[in-house]
């Protein structure tokens, strides 16, 4: 299994990465409007849809952010869609949690599936525009989601006694969560220290942050989207566990699914672009 998992990210980075730091957008806009429409079929699939509806709605979702890609809103998105992502994300994600997995069964499967897709998309517009403001902003907000998930790991391991929600996902701790905060702001101090030592590409998210709302708005912006990110890692956990699946499906060999890697990004980013264009 770990062969596998090692095999399988190798071969994501060899993607990834190129399209990444390509001198223009448009490789990491494509590879990810792949990534998001392979995670808009599996969406549908644990939401009760067939082989064929599942296929059409991935297709659909790739075709949407390839209209919006044509279009040019990777570099100007109406800003109201941000604020929309954080609207759905925060009420929405809240009463998910609230009745969970059973509640969200309960759903109209259309609703459950126009949510999702529509989640997705955001979430890769975001990206798309993340990308086009500079690769230090984008790998900021990335970082964000990783050293949170990483400390929390760590953080409820040694010191988890608190569940956070046993009925959706047993292994988390509030001591996780307060690990993970604790982690971003630390590494909020240490990315805007190297971005003013270094020359890079363009302001991190914590640089751009800090200028606009100070260190107690920069604090506030941070503590909210680490807990935002544990919301999308909680939804989709919530929506597996009312299909009865342990991954999304196993496009990735050893990781599970796109939406397995990818959950705690999807409210994050637009709402990062959200708080930013304050």
């Amino acid at each position: 299994m770990l062969k596998q998992r090692v095999i399988t990210a190798l071969v994501l980075l060899s993607l990834v990465l190129p399209a990444l730091f390509s001198p223009v957008s448009l490789p990491f806009a494509v590879l990810t409007l792949i990534f998001i429409a392979a995670a808009g079929w599996e969406w549908v699939r644990l939401n009760g849809g067939t082989r064929l509806p599942s296929i059409f709605c991935g297709v659909l979702l790739g075709a949407a952010c390839a209209v919006a890609l044509r279009v040019g809103w990777e570099r100007s998105a109406p800003h109201l869609l941000w604020w929309a992502a954080m609207g759905v994300w925060v009420l929405g994600g809240s009463w998910a949690l609230k009745v969970g997995p059973t509640g969200w069964g309960q759903l109209p499967q259309g609703l459950r599936w126009v949510l999702g897709l529509v989640g997705l998309w955001l979430a890769w517009l975001a990206l798309a525009s993340a990308r086009t403001l500079g690769v230090n902003f984008i790998l900021s907000i990335f970082s964000l989601v990783w050293v949170s998930d990483i400390a929390a790991y760590f953080g409820g391991r040694a010191f988890g006694k608190r569940k956070l929600a046993v009925a959706i996902s047993p292994g988390k701790s509030w001591e996780g969560v307060w690990s993970g905060m604790f982690g971003v702001l630390g590494l909020a101090v240490m990315w805007m220290l190297a971005d003013r030592m270094w020359r890079l590409d363009s302001p991190s998210l914590f640089t751009h942050l800090y200028s606009r709302h100070g260190m107690v708005g920069l604090a506030l912006v941070c503590v909210f989207l680490v807990t935002m990110g544990v919301v999308g890692d909680l939804v989709e956990s919530l929506v597996k566990r009312n299909a009865g699946a342990k991954d999304s499906s196993g496009l990735l060999p050893g990781h599970g699914g796109v939406l397995d890697r990818v959950d705690a990004l999807l409210p994050v980013f637009p709402l990062a672009l959200a708080l930013s264009s304050l």
